[in-house]
């Protein structure tokens, strides 16, 4: 499953005002560091703008640091997982439900008991190590959401279980961003967080915001970097991929993707190289990408063709026999692309 860092809050704040008529739409910017990744949010107002923008954002970051960042010892995930039995908050039981839905949607593809996996494969906040594959059996042994009770007030886990909600919390934080705008009046937006990203409405130009996604290489290429560019409203998108966090084993010199099949305990090993879903919330486009990068390309169409309609994708995949870069994408998602 996808790996994402938590860290502490550094806000570098830009805030540009691009005319001063009160009633002409004006543009604010803030750009900066957060849950160990940038973060970039552009919206669009009418005469004053939103007071204290920075300490806002802060505060809805550490929230959900405080709750579900397993690189945080006094966060709420992490006292459960270290067998503490406590009360959950209202960020860590959305989450939780809304990954038990994916559980059960994706047939167990994507799993928030994955957390022994995550350390186990180097991805977590312990310093990464050789590993020991003999011991991914017993360790499979804590994997499985069906073996948690409801959320309770209050509530534990297993012993020995590990939860990570790593996978689908940076889409919540997009949302809960989101949200937070849009109960300010805000109605045109774009809120990325470490590459997952969310809009409504339009930008100053009064057209639909233009979101671009890098092509699955590991070194960017600033001249050409995008492998497609979105025009996105009332639409949130997250991409997940392999080709740029990994880790090598320094003694068998193995190549460790960082999303975690939980059906085999292993990092997926699949012709796969990105998967870009859109969705009406972050949230469910961030769990779903990861999914399908633990389906593998066949998983994926499988799952597609018995929920037509469900979501639009792009996936980017290698094929026997073919050179470059093979692409599908459904024909909601070829609609939006712009080039």
């Amino acid at each position: 499953m996808k790996i994402m860092r938590f860290a502490g809050f550094f806000l570098l704040l830009i805030l540009l005002q691009s005319c001063s008529d009160p009633n002409q739409f004006q543009e604010s910017h803030y750009n900066g560091y957060a849950q160990g990744t940038t973060f970039h949010i552009s919206y669009l107002y009418k005469g004053d703008d939103i007071a204290n923008m920075d300490e806002i954002l802060k505060q809805h970051f550490e929230a959900v640091d405080f709750s579900l960042s397993t690189y945080k010892d006094n966060s709420l995930i992490s006292r459960i997982n270290r067998g503490d039995t406590i009360a959950t908050d209202d960020i860590f039981q959305i989450v939780h439900n809304k990954s038990v839905e994916v559980w059960e949607a994706s047939g167990g593809y994507f799993d928030p008991t994955v957390g022994k996996l995550v350390r186990f494969w180097g991805f977590g906040p312990d310093a990464r190590r050789a590993v020991d594959t003999s011991e991914v059996d017993s360790i499979k042994a804590y994997i499985g959401l069906e073996r948690l009770s409801p959320i309770s007030s209050p509530w534990a886990i297993p012993s020995g279980m590990e939860l990570d909600y790593n996978a689908i919390a940076q889409g919540y934080t997009v949302d809960l961003l989101c949200e937070m705008l849009e109960a300010r009046g805000i109605s045109n937006y774009m809120v990325e967080v470490g590459g997952e990203v969310r809009c409504l409405g339009h930008n100053l130009k009064e057209e639909a915001w233009r979101i671009g996604v890098d092509k699955p290489t590991e070194d960017i290429d600033q001249q050409d970097r995008f492998q497609f560019i979105l025009g996105m409203d009332s639409l949130a998108l997250a991409t997940s991929g392999n080709y740029r966090k990994f880790w090598v084993d320094s003694l068998s010199g193995m190549r460790y993707a960082h999303t975690i099949n939980t059906k085999t305990g292993y990092p997926a090993k699949n012709n796969l190289l990105s998967v870009s879903v859109l969705a009406p919330t972050c949230m469910e486009a961030d769990a779903y990408a990861t999914a399908f990068m633990s389906m593998g390309l066949k998983g994926c169409l499988n799952y597609l063709k018995s929920h037509p309609g469900k979501m639009e994708v792009y996936l980017i995949y290698t094929e026997a026999g073919k050179e470059g870069w093979q692409v599908y994408q459904s024909e909601g998602f070829e609609k939006r692309v712009l080039n």
